[in-house]
């Protein structure tokens, strides 16, 4: 089963994500006149994201592709981590950043949300702009810690917000509290990662195997909860 896992883990995050945009397409009416409905749009953008990010493996599966993959061979965009840190670290963090921004009633929240989006963006792109090397070849655990702390500041901000008022009373109804609760522990187990990255060898089968198997449990538990 672990070896099953293993060997179709990016199949099956794919279908998680197109699943869950599916889903929001389809609910999309409901929450059209909500602040919700920006998260429906983050999962299509995720989607979206994960689904071109994927560009490596199409290039060397499908032999119509095989002239791109040797001509990205020669060049800086062989690998996709400047996709993943573009579109993921940066896009993704600032989209539901976004999305808090709008559900937050608090004007200093909002304030606070604002102006730490800014300085996580211009820090992360002084810190790619030094680091191109790396930013082509490998994960930037700056720029993946920083937008995990600006999430999880969102999160918390909307958590103080719910318990100074009345909406504490329905909070398990709310779409908003749900995505809220998973986001946050989401973020905390897949940043978590990020410090055991240095024991990462493309040798060790049993930490590619547990590696894989917590993105794709911690994907199941926030897209379908």
């Amino acid at each position: 089963m672990s070896d099953f896992l293993y060997k179709y883990t990016s199949q099956l995050n794919d279908l998680i994500l197109i699943v869950c945009a599916v889903i929001g397409i389809i609910f999309y009416k409901k929450y059209k006149n909500y602040n919700s409905k920006i998260f429906i749009y983050y999962l299509i953008y995720v989607a979206f994201v994960d689904f071109i990010g994927s560009y490596p493996t199409y290039v060397i599966e499908y032999q119509q592709l095989h002239g791109l993959r040797d001509y990205l061979k020669e060049t800086s965009f062989s690998r996709n981590y400047w996709w993943f840190t573009t579109f993921w670290n940066l896009g993704g963090v600032l989209f539901m950043s976004y999305y808090y921004y709008k559900i937050l009633l608090n004007s200093n929240f909002k304030k606070i949300v604002k102006y730490v989006c800014f300085i996580f963006l211009l820090s992360s792109t002084t810190y790619i702009s030094q680091n191109l090397d790396s930013f082509f070849n490998s994960q930037l655990k700056f720029v993946n810690i920083f937008g995990a702390l600006v999430i999880l500041n969102c999160i918390s901000l909307y958590f103080i917000e719910i318990l100074n008022s009345d909406k504490i009373l329905v909070f398990y109804k709310s779409l908003n509290s749900i995505v809220s609760i998973t986001m946050f522990l989401w973020w905390l187990i897949i940043t978590s990662l990020l410090f055991y990255e240095v024991y990462f060898s493309a040798y060790d089968i049993g930490y590619l195997n547990l590696r894989s198997n917590v993105y794709l449990f911690s994907n199941l538990f926030m897209y379908l909860m």
